[in-house]
């Protein structure tokens, strides 16, 4: 008798966490995670405040029209001085449902508020469920051309230099053509001809989907802002078992600060492949810098 408890109490511990990373952290907040970085070169006296928003994967159950509003109004309430919207907007998995119409999502993020400026970058998933875009091997992207309609300013390997002092850069994803058995991944990415743009000494903050292109160490970059990994979506004690990055749990979540340049990854708001999340609760980044 004792062992058919001692299987029945083991059966229950083991799915308690299941239930719990299925059924109540992808539905959570959203919560605020919050960081305070001094870039190198930033304007003294010039603090800023951005607000990013990364992996949005809007479908039913998790991502509903009704959480997205509230997504907004919790990004709202942080006073953004600049919103960033860092890519994967649709569904990944048929285990979430049909798709809203793009405009139906972007007339909600439309609400978004910020008086410098409201900008959005591509994901892998915006590239990979863009059939015609797949096909052409190139541009325009229906999320990026949705988001535009909307109010957004796309950014495809561009550069823009923004008040006060400081450049803000829009890289593709780095990852945006699904392999072949003749070829890896490749990607839209061009960080030399985005950095091209840049004519002037202003820190970058470069807007990257994939955090993989911090390991290239480009000085000219002070801060890069990423999501994609979902923290990794199952994360215990600060590691993660499959973090979908060339470089493991190095890039996984959260600050990395290497060679004096600094890199933020969202945890990211929805989820891919399963509804799961267990360990990193569905969040809006603010990201605050100021010289030091």
């Amino acid at each position: 008798m004792w062992k058919r408890r001692a299987l029945i109490a083991a059966g229950l511990a083991g799915a308690a966490p299941a239930a719990y990373g299925f059924g109540i952290e992808p539905y959570w907040g959203p919560r605020v995670a919050r960081y305070r970085l001094s870039p190198q070169g930033w304007p003294a006296g010039r603090p800023l405040r951005i607000a990013a928003l990364a992996d949005l994967h809007a479908g039913a159950p998790a991502m509903t029209l009704d959480r997205i509003a509230t997504i907004v109004a919790a990004t709202n309430a942080q006073a953004p001085d600049l919103v960033v919207l860092l890519g994967d907007y649709g569904p990944t998995t048929p285990l979430i449902g049909p798709p809203y119409p793009h405009a139906e999502v972007c007339a909600l993020l439309a609400g978004l508020r910020a008086p410098l400026g409201r900008y959005a970058i591509a994901g892998n998933h915006d590239w990979w469920e863009d059939e015609a875009a797949m096909q052409r091997r190139g541009g325009p992207l229906l999320w990026m051309e949705a988001l535009a309609e909307a109010g957004f300013t796309p950014l495809q390997n561009q550069a823009l230099r923004l008040e006060p002092g400081f450049w803000l850069a829009g890289l593709d994803s780095q990852v945006a053509f699904l392999p072949l058995p003749w070829r890896p991944h490749r990607g839209a990415d061009d960080l030399e001809a985005t950095l091209a743009q840049v004519t002037d000494d202003a820190p970058v903050i470069l807007l990257a989907h994939e955090p993989d292109i911090f390991a290239a160490g480009t000085a000219r970059v002070a801060v890069q802002l990423s999501g994609h990994t979902h923290g990794g979506q199952i994360r215990l004690l600060g590691w993660s078992p499959h973090v979908p990055s060339r470089y493991g749990n190095r890039y996984a979540y959260g600050h990395v600060r290497e060679e004096g340049r600094d890199l933020v990854v969202s945890g990211g708001l929805g989820t891919s492949t399963l509804p799961v999340r267990l360990g990193v609760p569905p969040e809006v980044v603010v990201v605050e810098l100021a010289r030091a």
